[in-house]
């Protein structure tokens, strides 16, 4: 398990959830990943969750990589300079860049309000911590990245290109913005890391089984399912461990490039790179949520995962 041995990483938002799994499972392939985010053990940011970068890197290194844990606010030019400064100092080179800040959950509201329903406080927060932090990021880390060809971008998002095509009204003006917004920086630099040799790909998870979901639908990882009960379709969700296997394939793939400038999905991955989630099957959510949820049909993952 040593292909990306040697290589160097930046996961950008590698507090919890999907961030924390791709950079779990890059270590897992022998890399140095940067963890980097607001909370730390001594300071949590705004979401006040008690997932922290030092045990993102902990289990970087427990899986067999190395993992750095730095206090980033994404948001702040000066940091994330820093950030790359040490980086290029510590190693002269960057091999892999995760874009995964967001940390807009807590300005969410209700899921479906209106543009003029919705705080604007809070949604231009959104925008600020979903898209601002991504283009900051890549800003700074992308002339390292470039130093040497085969360099690659994952700009996380959420939904497919297909799904995301239509306006989502289930979450609302501020955060269709934000995912839609990811995709489109996915294509823009795909497009100027071409002529370097980099690629730069979108990356969406489905049903994400967070620490923050499971805690709202009162289960954990090992009983997941008792949530169908109440929410039936949360029968397609998946572990984050899913979402980094597949971030993490795409980053030993050496023909990476194929996919340069695509929105790509776990689901879609798993079938063409040959992973599995931790109960061993491959949840195709997406396909899923259009054949079957959105359809009104009766929750049956039979097919689906």
């Amino acid at each position: 398990m040593d292909e990306l041995k040697g290589k160097v990483a930046l996961v950008a938002g590698a507090s919890r959830a999907a961030g924390r799994a791709i950079a779990v499972e890059l270590g897992r392939l022998g890399a140095t990943v940067y963890a980097t985010g607001r909370t730390t053990r001594a300071q949590r940011s705004e979401m006040n969750r008690p997932e922290t970068i030092e045990d993102t890197a902990d289990l970087v290194t427990a899986a067999g990589g190395t993992g750095i844990a730095v206090q980033v606010d994404h948001l702040e030019p000066d940091q994330v300079s820093a950030l790359t400064k040490r980086i290029d100092d510590d190693h002269g080179r960057l091999d892999i860049l995760v874009n995964d800040i967001w940390g807009g959950d807590v300005y969410l509201n209700n899921f479906g309000q209106k543009l003029w329903e919705h705080s604007l406080e809070g949604g231009l927060r959104m925008l600020r911590l979903g898209i601002d932090t991504h283009a900051i990021t890549s800003h700074f880390a992308l002339p390292l990245l470039i130093r040497r060809p085969g360099g690659l971008v994952i700009e996380m998002t959420d939904g497919t290109a297909e799904y995301n095509a239509n306006y989502r009204a289930d979450v609302g003006f501020f955060y269709d913005l934000v995912k839609v917004s990811v995709q489109r920086m996915a294509l823009a630099q795909s497009e100027e890391l071409r002529q370097h040799g980099g690629t730069a790909v979108a990356l969406t998870p489905g049903w994400l089984r967070s620490e923050a979901m499971l805690e709202i639908y009162g289960v954990t990882e090992s009983n997941w399912r008792d949530a169908t009960a109440k929410v039936p379709h949360f029968v397609i969700s998946e572990s984050p461990t899913f979402v980094g296997r597949a971030a993490a394939a795409l980053a030993a793939d050496p023909d990476v490039s194929r996919w340069n400038g695509k929105c790509l999905s776990s689901g879609q991955l798993a079938k063409v790179y040959d992973f599995t989630d931790l109960d061993g099957s491959r949840p195709d959510a997406w396909r899923y949520i259009e054949e079957v949820e959105s359809k009104d049909k009766p929750a049956d993952a039979t097919g689906y995962r």
